[in-house]
């Protein structure tokens, strides 16, 4: 399906959900609508499948003005964050369910369909058993199957996996992003986790209370965010803001400390420079710059470890790969390039972004 929303807006009484925004889907290609709670995710995805009418604007469905055509009658799946089922029904009519009620395929091929994406999803051992006889994860996973069975042109997934646990998140990402590969369906995918969204890949648009601050392709939006907004909201953990001014060769850091970057000639004198965590290291290569400082916090996440330095030019957050331990105070160094910083001027626009690595 090719989607386009014209100047939508959305209020509520005397709240703004969505400001007026523009966006047109790529595709049967994957979006992922990226933001905080509260952003307009929601908002903007209810909009899209005819659940609510906007304010203003219009919704364009292939060429035809659906604004305000009601969801049923709409070739349209939805997953929410509160996985729902059937109660009455085994999860194998569960899933046939939307083949049943389209009445395009026989018997044979519908319980053909049922069995594939019970493998797909890995819930063939429970096709005769109710939802309630299922853990979260399982019920989950029923909901998904019998929106893929649908093959909808349009398929959106509000937050599917915010209420599953960490092991079964990152089960499902894995085979979400096989599925969505095979490129039937127009997929909008809304999450308020970047990891996600890279995990996707595809599209991403960044919604910051109810405004659309950028789409394009997923690596291009995480590499070249163009304001700060965009790069607060798309990085996990947040990106390290410093504050910095225009020098002769490049930017000037609190404490003297300088920066070799080549700016444009509309630079304004004060910037923002923006840090990942990931791009912070504790051991030196060829033309990093030294940032000395002592540990406040360090914390292991899984398979990495935050360190939270206090330094002269602020606090930083590093990512470091692996398990490494920490004492509280303890004196370290962090070491950063200077090709890998994004600059941003006075207004919080980019300026400078670093080269994106060739794959």
């Amino acid at each position: 399906m090719e989607l386009m929303l014209e100047r939508i807006e959305k209020q509520v009484g005397a709240q703004t959900h969505l400001y007026p925004l523009d966006l047109t889907l790529v595709p049967r290609a994957v979006t992922v609508l990226l933001g905080a709670t509260q952003a307009g995710k929601t908002s903007l995805m209810r909009v899209m499948a005819g659940l609510d009418t906007p304010s203003k604007g219009r919704v364009v469905a292939d060429g035809q003005d659906v604004t305000g055509k009601p969801v049923r009658e709409r070739d349209v799946s939805m997953v929410y964050q509160q996985f729902i089922n059937y109660p009455s029904m085994t999860v194998a009519d569960n899933i046939a369910s939307p083949l049943k009620l389209r009445g395009s395929m026989d018997r044979k091929g519908i319980a053909q369909r049922v069995a594939e994406l019970a493998a797909k999803l890995h819930i063939e051992p429970f096709l005769k058993r109710l939802p309630a006889e299922l853990s979260g994860g399982q019920q989950q996973r029923v909901a998904l199957a019998r929106a893929l069975a649908k093959k909808a042109p349009l398929m959106l997934l509000d937050e599917p996996l915010v209420n599953l646990d960490y092991k079964l998140r990152e089960e499902l990402r894995e085979e979400l992003s096989q599925l969505f590969a095979t490129g039937d369906s127009t997929v909008v995918y809304a999450t308020t986790e970047p990891t996600e969204a890279l995990l996707l890949g595809g599209y991403t648009a960044v919604l910051d209370a109810g405004e659309l601050l950028q789409y394009g392709p997923t690596a291009e939006v995480f590499h070249k965010p163009k304001s700060i907004r965009v790069a607060r909201a798309f990085s996990d953990p947040p990106m390290n803001l410093l504050a910095g001014t225009a020098a002769v060769l490049g930017v000037t850091l609190s404490a003297g400390v300088n920066l070799s970057v080549p700016l444009p000639a509309s630079s304004t004198s004060t910037l923002t420079i923006g840090v990942r965590a990931s791009a912070l290291r504790v051991r030196e290569r060829a033309g990093d710059v030294p940032l000395a400082g002592k540990v406040e916090l360090a914390e292991i996440s899984g398979s990495d470890t935050f360190v939270h330095v206090d330094t002269a030019v602020g606090e930083l957050v590093a990512q470091l790969t692996g398990v490494h331990q920490f004492t509280l105070g303890e004196a370290i160094t962090l070491y950063l390039n200077p090709t890998h910083v994004h600059v941003f001027d006075a207004a919080g626009n980019l300026l400078v972004a670093p080269e994106m690595e060739a794959h």
